[in-house]
């Protein structure tokens, strides 16, 4: 199945800049981005929420990159340019993901919460999904629920 937006031609610098606007315009109070090592990351204030999204970036020297796809070595150019545009395909896909939670909240077809619980950042700089991720693996290997509160017999 092809990649969302492969061969864009958007750059990196205005996908981020449309996400920034889309998120005023549906009231976010606050944004940010940054990089490092091979990710890039958004955060935003949306609904008394802070929410942040990684963005994982491909690495330069993958393989995609250096070969083409008949498995031929690539010039160094040309592998940037390869690599470039799958950075760019990655920002395409964030921008229409984040646009698509946003407008489902803006119908009433969802909540803020619902859309972006995964991504909703925690008191101690983990997302609900870091956090969670780990107990819902435990949770299907003893394909058992935990107990609500601790020294709960409920599940």
């Amino acid at each position: 199945m092809p990649k969302y937006a492969a061969g864009t031609e958007v750059s990196s610098d205005r996908s981020r800049s449309e996400i920034e606007r889309t998120l005023r315009r549906y009231g976010a109070t606050a944004f940010a981005y940054a990089w490092e090592g091979s990710n890039a990351q958004i955060a935003f204030k949306l609904a008394d929420r802070q929410i942040r999204f990684r963005l994982p970036l491909p690495d330069p020297q993958s393989r995609e990159f250096t070969l083409t796809p008949t498995g031929r070595e690539r010039s160094a150019p040309a592998a940037e340019d390869a690599y470039e545009q799958a950075v760019r395909q990655r920002w395409r896909a964030l921008a229409l993901v984040i646009k698509a939670k946003l407008e489902a909240v803006e119908a009433g077809i969802s909540t803020v919460e619902d859309e972006f619980m995964a991504h909703i950042a925690l008191p101690d700089g983990r997302t609900v999904g870091d956090w969670l991720g780990p107990q819902l693996t435990a949770v299907y290997a003893q394909q058992a629920m935990p107990a609500l509160l601790p020294g709960s017999k409920d599940a």
